[in-house]
Formats: structure tokens, C-alpha cells, sequence
């Protein structure tokens, strides 16, 4: 099992062509490129949130165009993956199993914090998507003990992404770019860094660190609110050790982390 924590960027601005992102999308194209590839994808994205753990269980999944004031091409965008309704009910078996709430959900499509990633990892669009919604509470150790839950799944060729974003301050992403802005960044992004992938630091400290991630270094700036980066806590709760390698990338002119884990 590989386990992916990445920043997807603005909307679906990588997919636009927009020169900001052009480091993002050579990030997850090689990250493609490297991986073996996988038989179903489970994401979990930033743009779902739901009162419990929900499920998306459809076979052929629509899109949700969750944005708005794009050009019309965005909203023409096409990634007819299949869903796989036997690794939803395996997900949700899970969750359940650990004494999670957990609902399915077979009607609801996938938005673009699935659609956007995977159409330039695996544009054929050809592997199996499942996706998991955050819970609404936005407590990160909920999202720890969903990620514990799922090393139930059978691991065997399956890609789980957590989907999200390492900085996410919107005033900061389209306001003046201050050597203060830069500071805050490079000072959570750094801690981040040094939590998800120093070997040396001791799991219940990684642990402890990410469940009172609020206590970072300008943490309250980099997330004001902190959906984008809950998806890292499920991945991290799945693979209960420090990653496997850790990649930056420049996007919207701001550093950001994402994060690859290796599970045999």
C-alpha cells in the first residue's frame, strides 16, 4: 500500500494551465510516474464534510464542480473513473469495526479535491475511486483514529491519497507576498516537515504533535481552518510512522508539503 498525503492547489486551476501550480502538477505526475500502479484509489479529500465518516459507494461516480467564477472549461472537465462499491463497503466495514460512526453513500459524485489530483496522476481515469469525507467536528483525533481504523482494508495495490493542502490562507494566497507572510509559512511548513518525516522522533511525540497541531508555529495563519490539512491526519493515523519521503512544491507562490508513505 502506498498512502500520499498532497497539496491539490487552487480549484481547478492545474488543470488551467496556470503557471503558479506548474511545480504541483510535475510533483504528482511524478509521483505517478514512480508508483506502482494501483488496482483502486481511496481519497480523502479537504472538500467533504459530513456528521460522521461517509462513503461515496457508486459505480461510475459523477463530479461535483465545487468552485466558482472559473472559465466555462472548468466546468467541462471530465474524469469518468469507475467507483469500486466493494472497497466503499470494505472502508466503511472498517470504520465500523473500530467503533466508528459511518454511512455509505451512493449517490453523492466526487469533488475536485479527488477529480483534480487524479486527473494528472492517472488521466486514462481507468483505476477505481473510492472517496472519504472528513468528519464535520474537525477534530484531529477523530481523524487519527479513522486512518488506525483502515489498516484493516487489504493493502495489497491500493493508493490511499489524503487530499488537502499544507498551506491553506486564502487572504495570503491573493494578497501582497510580505517577508512576514513568507516567514509564517516557512516556519509551519518546516515543523510540519520535521513532524511527518524525522525517523528519530517517537511515534506517541508524532502523534501528540499532530493532534495539537494548533500549537505549531503560526499554525492559526497557515490553516485558519483546518479541512485542508485533516487529510494528512488520516494518512499519517494509517501508516503510524514517519514517511517515507517528503517533497516540497511551490504553488500559489507558497511552499508546501506533501508527504509519501510505503506500507508492505
Amino acid at each position: 500500500m502506498d498512502i500520499l498525503y498532497v497539496s491539490h492547489g487552487g480549484g481547478p486551476m492545474p488543470l488551467l494551465g496556470d503557471p503558479s501550480h506548474r511545480d504541483m502538477v510535475d510533483r504528482l505526475r511524478a509521483f505517478a510516474a514512480e508508483l506502482p500502479r494501483p488496482s483502486a484509489i481511496l481519497v480523502i479529500s479537504a472538500h467533504w464534510e459530513a456528521p460522521v465518516a461517509t462513503v461515496t459507494g457508486a459505480a461510475q461516480p459523477s463530479l461535483i464542480y465545487d468552485y466558482y467564477g472559473f472559465p466555462a472549461e472548468a466546468y467541462r472537465i471530465e474524469y469518468p473513473c469507475p467507483g469500486e462499491p466493494g472497497l466503499a463497503r470494505q472502508v466503511r466495514d472498517a470504520l465500523a469495526g473500530a467503533g466508528l460512526p459511518v454511512r455509505l453513500n451512493e449517490r453523492r459524485g466526487l469533488d475536485h479535491g479527488v477529480f483534480v489530483p487524479l486527473k494528472l496522476m492517472y488521466p486514462e481515469a481507468d483505476i477505481p475511486c473510492v472517496q472519504l469525507s472528513l468528519v464535520d467536528s474537525l477534530d484531529a483525533d477523530t481523524h487519527l483514529a479513522m486512518g488506525q481504523a483502515l489498516r484493516a482494508l487489504d493493502r495489497e495495490r491500493l493508493l490511499v491519497i489524503g487530499s488537502g493542502f499544507s498551506f491553506h490562507n486564502m487572504r495570503a494566497f491573493f494578497g501582497p507576498d510580505t517577508a512576514d507572510i513568507r516567514a509564517r509559512n516557512d516556519a509551519f511548513h518546516d515543523w510540519l516537515e520535521h513532524t511527518c518525516s524525522d525517523p528519530d522522533l517517537p511515534e506517541p511525540e508524532r502523534s501528540r504533535r499532530l493532534a495539537h497541531w494548533s500549537q505549531a508555529p503560526h499554525a492559526r495563519f497557515c490553516h485558519p481552518r483546518e479541512e485542508h490539512l485533516l487529510p494528512l491526519h488520516v494518512c499519517y493515523g494509517l501508516a503510524g510512522g514517519p514517511c517515507d519521503r517528503s517533497v516540497s512544491a511551490t504553488i500559489l507562490g507558497k511552499r508546501a508539503a506533501m508527504f509519501h508513505w510505503v506500507l508492505p
